[in-house]
């Protein structure tokens, strides 16, 4: 396995793509935006319908890096417990043993978060945010690198707890899934077809290309990264013009500005560039502010998203010269 040098964030992220195109079939932009999410040391939350391939997506970064995967099917009857672990009592010692839950691994596949409860929830956000996870009242923390992947069905709501904005904050970025094209789809069903029994994601062609101690210290080259006053200033503009956009009810707040320079520099580090550009900005968007703002009931009834408000807001922010 190969560690890091300042000379080859270009070529490990290379590697980290090619690696995960062995299992994933297309879908180039989501995968960059995960990639640029991972680099940037933050959280995700998937949106797509099932079937697109997000677990094999989570499982292929997982073997890729050489990180410990864990997979927790959020339901209306899991407790937290089920996600931080719980003490044990051993009657011949006479004394308690922490067994540590799911949430202890490098990354995690929160499986339908919105069907579980708030109490449940917060024992993620717990682990989101703090890095470390609490069991009997006692602090643990979690191994490093840690990533929380959170999927959600845009389409079936019934029996679902929406997240709360506070939590929803805590996502570096939103990733939307959409159907593969034509070309893609195609490939994927030979590939998933040909001499085999079943549908079971297969992820054994996914060399492991970079050791977790790696990827740390690719995060942290990938802090370095030179974000110029000027494009500082821009991402604060852009994000402050979404609290007095029409059609938008509620902007993003302070957060959404740190999120797009971190989601900048992992982009810039993803093209092997150790400065960023406006480019980066504009493509941090959409990801990084689509689940931090709520638009208005006008624009629901006219059909606007939020994704095309940002865009058009992107439109119309001057952006710095070059």
């Amino acid at each position: 396995m190969t560690e890091p040098t300042l000379s080859m964030p270009l070529e490990t992220a290379t590697s980290l793509r090619e690696e995960i195109g062995k299992a994933v079939v297309g879908q180039a932009e989501v995968v960059d935006q995960v990639l640029a999410s991972l680099l940037a040391g933050g959280h995700v939350l998937l949106e797509g319908v099932p079937g697109l391939g997000k677990t094999l997506l989570v499982r292929a970064l997982a073997k890729a890096f050489g990180g410990e995967f864990s997979r927790i099917q959020f339901t209306p009857d899991l407790m937290p417990a089920d996600v931080s672990g719980h003490a044990i009592f051993d009657p011949r010692t006479q004394s308690f043993s922490t067994r540590k839950g799911p949430v202890f691994a490098n990354l995690i596949l929160a499986d339908e978060i919105n069907r579980a409860p708030a109490k449940t929830q917060s024992a993620l956000l717990e682990a989101m945010q703090e890095r470390q996870a609490t069991i009997e009242g006692v602090s643990h923390m979690l191994p490093k690198p840690f990533m929380v992947l959170a999927t959600q069905n845009p389409v079936e709501q019934e029996g679902t707890y929406p997240l709360p904005e506070a939590q929803l904050d805590r996502f570096l970025a939103k990733i939307e899934i959409d159907y593969p094209v034509a070309e893609e789809e195609v490939e994927l069903v030979r590939l998933v077809t040909e001499n085999r029994v079943g549908d079971i994601l297969d992820v054994d062609q996914v060399r492991t290309v970079l050791s977790p101690d790696g990827l740390v210290a690719l995060q942290e080259m990938v802090s370095r990264i030179r974000v110029e006053p000027q494009l500082a200033d821009y991402a604060v503009r852009l994000v402050r013009a979404t609290r007095g956009w029409p059609g938008i009810a509620m902007g993003a707040g302070p957060r959404g500005g740190i999120a797009l320079v971190r989601f900048s520099r992992a982009l810039a580090a993803l093209d092997g560039r150790d400065f960023t550009t406006p480019d980066d900005v504009r493509r941090s968007v959409l990801p990084v502010l689509r689940h931090r703002v709520a638009t208005s009931p006008e624009s629901d009834l006219d059909g606007l998203s939020a994704d095309r408000l940002l865009a058009g807001l992107v439109d119309q922010t001057p952006a710095p010269r070059k």
